[in-house]
């Protein structure tokens, strides 16, 4: 399998423990990669890294089969990034901010053409930037990572502050940069349904570890049996469960979820006749969230929610 992006004990560290340690991606060529975790698990620590915006403790970077380095950084002439918001000049408009990128990257104007037709901003090309939403504004930033025609894509959250509309065009065009133009996209996000609808790989990191990293099939067959919970007392039921050596989390207010290594009925049984009173018991929905639960633990829930 060739890989796009391939770290070796990967580590940065700063002040206080925060950070990622032995960090090994291993990210398919052509795929659509999801680098999941909570805010604060590491993810931009990590893009910045492969980016070369900051140096690591130890560990190696290859990135299209080239070793990062920072006297030889060539790895990063095929690679497009958007990291948090992107930087435009407000004051520009659209066709204006990449006029500027075109000219340091030397390449042709018809290039500029082609990147806005492929975000979907052709027609508000002239417009001042300003003067754009806050989606049309990420599909600036992504035009700008797409102008000298990169293999590897690396997008850090695009998706914070869409909106659905937002959301689904964002969908969308990763699809489209993995199979129509060969694209290999890193796109790191804690909006865990979102990377499961266009995600091909997926890995998850919290509290700067790797915890998983594979296909999302593969994933899916690392699940516990999930089940939910609701009843008229959610603390006592809870703090039962606990006493029974059931791992069990605060889904709601009135909501539980449980890996249970007991049947339904039996849990049913427990609690019904500990006076709790039922409304609903049933397995849930195996989703990439209940997954990532499972590997994560209720505060990596908790802070990705």
């Amino acid at each position: 399998m060739t890989l796009a992006i391939q770290t070796t004990a990967l580590t940065r560290q700063f002040a206080g423990g925060h950070g990622i340690r032995d960090v090994a991606l291993a990210v398919p060529a052509g795929s659509i990669y999801g680098f999941l975790g909570p805010n604060g698990a590491g993810k931009t620590t990590t893009i910045r890294l492969l980016l070369d915006l900051i140096q690591p403790d130890r560990g190696e970077i290859l990135l299209l089969g080239q070793t990062l380095r920072r006297d030889r950084r060539a790895a990063l002439a095929e690679v497009g990034a958007l990291v948090e918001s992107p930087s435009l000049y407000p004051h520009l408009s659209g066709w204006e901010n990449l006029e500027i990128a075109r000219r340091l990257l030397a390449l042709p104007v018809e290039r500029i053409i082609e990147v806005l037709a492929r975000v979907d901003l052709a027609d508000a090309a002239h417009r001042r930037v300003r003067d754009y939403s806050l989606g049309m504004r990420q599909r600036l930033g992504i035009a700008l990572a797409l102008l000298p025609r990169p293999k590897l894509l690396v997008l850090d959250e695009p998706g914070n502050g869409l909106d659905p509309a937002g959301l689904q065009d964002l969908r969308r065009m990763l699809r489209e940069f993995a199979r129509r133009d060969g694209i290999t996209v890193l796109v790191s996000s804690h909006q865990l349904a979102e990377v499961e609808q266009v995600a091909t790989h997926v890995g998850v990191l919290t509290a700067g570890r790797l915890r998983f990293q594979g296909t999302l099939a593969q994933l899916r067959e690392r699940a516990r049996p999930q089940l939910l919970l609701r009843c008229d007392q959610p603390a006592r039921a809870r703090q039962l469960l606990l006493e029974m050596g059931e791992q069990a989390a605060f889904a709601s207010d009135d909501t539980l979820r449980l890996a249970s290594t007991l049947p339904a009925e039996e849990i049913n049984r427990r609690l019904v006749g500990q006076g709790i009173g039922i409304r609903h018991l049933a397995h849930e929905d195996v989703t990439l969230e209940s997954l990532f639960f499972a590997l994560t633990g209720d505060d990596a829930v908790e802070q990705a929610a």
